[in-house]
């Protein structure tokens, strides 16, 4: 069944009123669009119909003046040649025309009336139309937050977020525990007094050996350089 039976119910409906109504307000809105929709096809195909009916009438109505004019010029012939007879005759015609082209400008005059309504109405079935889809677009909206928000809210009050924050709060108190296990090894590791003392002086007996050992390789030096007679280079 159609929400709106009538175009006066669509213009003159509160969509707030029927949303409010509805168990479910996106259903309800997908329809009162689609209704809306067809309804604004109905009615312009309805003036398109007009439309084309008013043109046929004036063109008609062109012709039937110009058929009116042409009795005219008639009788005013019949009389130039004193046939009063035929210009009587002529002139019933042209009346009987005329009474013809009254009704067609009544009926033009319908039609135009009825244009201007149908104009009217597509105005207000657009801006109806217009006010219904951006109802649903807030809709889509308000949906689409609730969801996500249901989703954090499931989330945060889920149990198993909850054991997997415990598991890895377990995972840090054992790496902590092997990270102090590998820390214990170098504990008491520290050199006593007496180790440092003798590895200086195991150091100053390296020094010493090693000045002595240049000073003897500078002495064989000058021995080779006095016995040759030459200088060493510089």
């Amino acid at each position: 069944m159609s929400i709106f039976s009538r175009l006066s119910d669509i213009v003159n409906s509160n969509l707030n009123s029927i949303l409010d109504r509805a168990e479910d307000p996106e259903k309800i809105i997908r329809l009162v669009i689609q209704e809306m929709e067809d309804t604004l096809v109905e009615v312009r195909t309805n003036a398109a119909g007009s439309i084309a009916e008013k043109k046929e009438l004036n063109r008609k109505l062109d012709g039937m003046r110009d058929t009116q004019a042409e009795w005219e010029q008639r009788a005013e012939l019949a009389l130039s040649r004193d046939r009063e007879d035929l210009a009587k005759a002529a002139l019933v015609e042209k009346t009987k025309l005329g009474e013809a082209i009254a009704l067609i400008e009544q009926e033009l005059a319908h039609l135009d009336e009825a244009l201007g309504k149908a104009d009217e109405d597509i105005a207000q079935l657009q801006a109806k139309l217009g006010e219904a889809k951006a109802k649903q677009k807030t809709l889509a909206r308000r949906h689409e937050t609730a969801g996500s928000r249901l989703k954090v809210r499931r989330t945060l009050h889920d149990g198993r977020v909850d054991d997997a924050l415990a598991r890895f709060e377990q995972v840090e108190r054992k790496l902590d525990e092997a990270e102090g296990a590998v820390d214990s090894f170098d504990l008491g590791r520290q050199k006593s007094l007496a180790q440092e003392i003798a590895e200086l002086e195991a150091e100053a007996a390296i020094e010493a050996e090693l000045e002595s050992l240049k000073a003897r390789v500078a002495g064989s030096a000058k021995e080779t350089t006095s016995s040759t007679g030459s200088k060493p280079k510089e």
